[in-house]
């Protein structure tokens, strides 16, 4: 199996395009692969954010850096938990706006085990 994270292709608002993947308005990208973000899963909300249970399948497959997106007008918050649980796990962290989360992500996945979770409306 391939370990490599998938490219992100194309990004606007509501919608992603993921190399080996479908389009949508959300992801979850990992070594290896990605899927759709359902919120819903964590009970994410804009506020207090990203949760550390968001971060934890980035990491159990294989991702040692993490890109999490904020959303294009950066609505979406980040816990601190989570920022604390990446920290003591070791795992390098980016926060940014969505489309410049995509640059970041992109770069790394050249040459790193990069996860990522990308939202891509606000």
């Amino acid at each position: 199996m391939d370990k490599t994270s998938p490219k992100i292709l194309a990004v606007s608002w509501g919608h992603l395009e993921v190399d080996g993947l479908s389009t949508g308005k959300d992801f979850k990208l990992f070594p290896g692969g990605g899927r759709a973000w359902d919120w819903n899963e964590t009970g994410t909300r804009h506020k207090p954010g990203i949760q550390p249970a968001d971060v934890e399948e980035l990491i159990s497959h294989g991702a040692t850096t993490v890109v999490l997106s904020q959303g294009m007008d950066m609505k979406l918050h980040v816990d601190q938990a989570t920022l604390t649980f990446l920290q003591e796990k070791g795992i390098t962290t980016h926060v940014a706006e969505t489309r410049q989360a995509v640059t970041i992500y992109n770069t790394l996945a050249e040459n790193t085990p990069v996860g990522g979770l990308f939202h891509s409306t606000c």
